[in-house]
């Protein structure tokens, strides 16, 4: 199973994660704790193995602000939040070329102010037919949080909306994973791939290496899934 560590702020952590069997590290390109410039973020990506995809996660809408920081940072990958933007996509692609990566992150409502279902359908769908990224990060959000919230979402009423709508996609559960409940979440969603931040820190920012360790032996021992056809 593909497992992104996120939020990292430091090279020490970034290092560790990677040994421990990383495939992406992300890095925060928003107001958050866990925020980082370029440039700090451009002191760590050289020093990583060259197989470690190196995720920006980003708020902006700008593709040139997105761009200016991706080469300056070393990135190989973007993750876009704020709802999926046709033209966002394509401007991307014109400024780092196809082989960029890119992952759309959408948003399920974890906080009772509204039911998700519906609205995690139709964005799947608008994804999947728009001919833009073939992954999609499903996050919690809480209030105006979109992320490192450590909130779950629900994971049950979210496998029938996964199951229906994630054809030729590559899903992404994040939002409020930890070693404690992950065996759970990749039984009931069936994911390609899993996303954790706050559920491995020991403080904002800072990993906990048993936390971190626990949490890539448990999702690494899972069978890598396919898109859903």
């Amino acid at each position: 199973m593909w497992v992104k560590i996120c939020a990292n702020t430091n090279l020490d952590d970034a290092l560790l994660a990677a040994e421990l069997g990383a495939d992406a590290l992300g890095f925060v390109f928003a107001e958050s704790q866990r925020q980082m410039s370029a440039e700090q973020v451009a002191a760590i990506t050289p020093h990583l193995p060259s197989h470690i995809e190196k995720v920006g996660v980003f708020y902006t809408h700008s593709a040139e602000e997105i761009a200016e920081i991706a080469l300056k940072a070393g990135l190989d990958t973007a993750q876009l939040h704020g709802g999926h933007d046709t033209a966002l996509i394509e401007r991307l692609r014109e400024l780092l070329g196809l082989n960029f990566g890119l992952v759309q992150t959408l948003h399920w409502i974890a906080d009772g102010s509204a039911d998700s279902s519906f609205d995690i359908a139709s964005q799947l769908d608008l994804v999947r037919n728009s001919g833009g990224p073939d992954r999609v990060l499903v996050d919690s959000r809480v209030g105006r949080l979109g992320g490192g919230t450590g909130v779950s979402f629900d994971w049950r009423s979210a496998r029938e909306v996964f199951r229906n709508h994630c054809r030729n996609l590559r899903l992404i559960a994040a939002g409020g994973l930890k070693p404690d409940n992950l065996a759970q979440a990749i039984e009931l969603m069936q994911p390609w791939g899993v996303d954790v931040a706050s559920g491995v820190e020991a403080t904002p920012g800072r990993k906990d290496p048993d936390r971190l360790a626990r949490f890539l032996e448990i999702a690494k021992s899972r069978p890598v899934a396919a898109a859903a056809e």
